[in-house]
């Protein structure tokens, strides 16, 4: 079999270096002697649909359960504790108009057992065992597993309502990218359980790995991680396959202000401003940055100091930048009835952003900021991983020394070109 080598660079004590396994599958290899513990992930990206999210988390819960030469929980924790007590874990996510299945299994560093011992490699085939050879019989999921999966998910996704911060972003998320893929809810719907069987799972499972977009990462280890994947049964059985495109996808819906208000036992009002940003390069994304920490990204902001501590209009009040997607999304936590008086204020604050109204030692605040984040990228290694597959959906490699150059370069006209590119198109409000 013919390696194809990618991308490598070298970011002091580390090596990440990215190969191609197959057509559609992806090893990512971050050499570090920083950590005692190997981290190792499969992640599955494919598009969100609103026929199949509810189907995507199933098969991530399913996974859990048991594989084919691990069929319980029980034997999969024995496993675990075989491996010097390793952990196994999974999770959904949303990557712009992408679907996300995470899958991880982190084990100690092989430096450290007591006698040498092929433990990464254990742990590798492990976390492909469980990913990629589910507990199958007479083709089809455990139905029994599935009936109690389908039950734990109805309570994921009623209890959403239970974070009344989160739920009114995701509700104005929903406003803004209607009938878009962006506008689907992670963990899928309640009125899709019914209708998925434990062979159509097992069928619609059969195709998504066909289909999508498999990234393995492996943190940690300084082994021929190649070598040890191309020999692996599991990975030569997945075919030579030609993905779904991943893609960030459409632009949310065009809106002058749409202003939604939502009725709810609450006793305190949720307020969530979506705002869109149309910027011209990925200059403007590093813009985007500073501007957002400089309007609401830290507790020195425009948002923080003149909304909460100057007018005591919030408990809580934050802007989030999403790069994905090119939105701002501000969000406060204030009394019902001073919604009135805390909107006025934010969008002063806006417009005192278009008109300049920063300080050099605003920029300079923020980019300390941004950059002490950027540095914290490899001190976790799941975030490490975090960082890397973003680049891989961008289709960029840039090392960390370069993302701070790029957030340093930026100054006052760039600000502001993203101050005046800035139009809000939804405004949520949670209230009693």
């Amino acid at each position: 079999h013919e390696r194809l080598v990618g991308s490598e660079m070298c970011i002091r004590d580390r090596s990440y270096n990215k190969v191609t396994l197959k057509q559609g599958i992806t090893l990512h290899n971050i050499n570090t002697a920083k950590f005692k513990t190997n981290l190792c992930a499969v992640f599955l990206t494919f598009p969100i649909t609103y026929e199949n999210a509810t189907k995507d988390t199933l098969i991530a819960l399913m996974l859990k359960r048991g594989s084919k030469n691990l069929k319980t929980r029980q034997e999969i924790t024995s496993k675990l504790a075989e491996l010097y007590g390793a952990e196994f874990d999974s999770g959904v996510d949303k990557s712009g108009d992408n679907h996300v299945l995470k899958f991880y299994l982190e084990s100690l560093n092989e430096e450290y057992l007591p006698q040498k011992e092929d433990l990464l490699q254990k742990s590798i085939e492990t976390l492909l065992e469980l990913v990629f050879n589910p507990n199958i019989e007479n083709d089809e999921f455990n139905k029994e597993f599935l009936e109690q999966e389908k039950n734990n998910l109805e309570q994921i996704i009623n209890s959403k309502i239970d974070n009344k911060t989160m739920y009114a972003l995701n509700r104005c998320i929903e406003e803004m990218y209607e009938g878009k893929p962006y506008g689907i809810y992670k963990y899928g719907y309640v009125e899709k359980l019914k209708e998925i069987t434990a062979k159509d799972l097992y069928e619609y499972y059969k195709e998504l790995i066909d289909t999508c977009k498999i990234d393995i990462f492996v943190s940690g280890a300084n082994s021929d991680i190649a070598k040890i994947l191309e020999d692996n049964d599991i990975v030569k059985t997945l075919k030579e396959r030609n993905p779904n495109h991943v893609k960030y996808g459409s632009r949310s819906n065009e809106n002058k202000e749409k202003i939604v208000e939502e009725k709810m036992d609450v006793a305190q009002g949720k307020l969530v401003i979506g705002m869109d940003l149309k910027l011209e390069d990925d200059k403007g994304k590093y813009a985007a940055q500073v501007y957002n920490t400089i309007l609401g990204g830290s507790a020195s902001s425009k948002l923080f100091q003149n909304v909460r501590e100057k007018a005591s209009l919030a408990y809580t009040v934050s802007s989030n930048y999403m790069k994905l997607k090119s939105n701002i999304f501000i969000r406060a936590g204030i009394e019902i009835e001073n919604y009135e008086k805390a909107l006025e204020i934010i969008k002063k604050q806006l417009e005192d952003m278009k008109n300049g109204d920063f300080s050099d030692e605003d920029i300079a605040l923020a980019k300390r900021t941004i950059i002490a984040t950027i540095n914290n990228i490899q001190e976790e290694q799941d975030i490490e991983l975090s960082y890397y597959y973003g680049q891989e959906l961008s289709d960029r490699t840039m090392t960390i020394e370069e993302y701070k150059k790029n957030i340093e370069q930026i100054s006052r006209e760039d600000i502001n070109t993203v101050a005046n590119s800035l139009n809000i198109n939804t405004i949520y409000f949670l209230r009693n």
